[in-house]
């Protein structure tokens, strides 16, 4: 029986979804409800550093994610270990959402928070309801449990392939499938 989406789940693309917005993807689901479901891509950094893209923002040696298609012109965050952070929304145990940027500042100024423990996005990824369920009909995504590790990995671009090989074997198998079976 597969997993049902959920808040502190993550979507795995299917190895055959061509969406470039999504291909080869973990989304770690920040929201899911019956309005519909909200997550962050953990597995595409871009180039950027949180500093570069916020001005007047504190020195902290962190990069900014693709998040997602959906308001790419937002910046939301995600952070593990205590809710230091007003107004942040606990994803699941040591694991929290957005808040007061002003008091990350604070925090940041006073070195009183690593970089290591925090995952800044442009954009997100967004579904109405029920669009993920239908989406899971048509083989695009895999749902699954994860670590707190994984989200915070520190090396993202073997994160879909990691996680489908934990999985087991009928997952192994979709993890070693070439990104473009014509070349093979």
């Amino acid at each position: 029986m597969p997993e049902k989406p959920a808040k502190g789940k993550i979507l795995i693309s299917e190895p055959f979804l061509n969406d470039p917005n999504f291909k080869r993807t973990i989304i770690l689901l920040t929201e899911h409800s019956e309005e519909g479901s909200v997550g962050f891509v953990l597995n595409k950094p871009t180039e950027y550093k949180i500093n570069k893209v916020i001005e007047d923002f504190p020195d902290f040696d962190s990069v900014v994610y693709y998040g997602g298609p959906v308001q790419l012109n937002t910046l939301q965050f995600i952070y593990r270990g205590e809710n230091l952070i007003e107004n942040s929304i606990e994803i699941m145990p040591g694991l929290f959402w957005g808040g007061s940027f002003d008091i990350l500042k604070t925090l940041i100024e006073a070195n009183a928070v690593s970089p290591n423990d925090f995952r800044f996005f442009i954009g997100y990824s967004g579904w109405d309801d029920g669009q993920i369920e239908e989406e899971m009909n048509i083989n695009s995504w895999i749902v699954t449990e994860t670590s707190i590790d994984n989200i915070f990995s520190e090396e993202p671009d073997k994160l879909w392939r990691e996680i489908l090989k934990s999985m087991g074997k009928k997952f192994a198998i979709l993890a070693s499938f070439p990104e473009n079976p014509s070349v093979n």
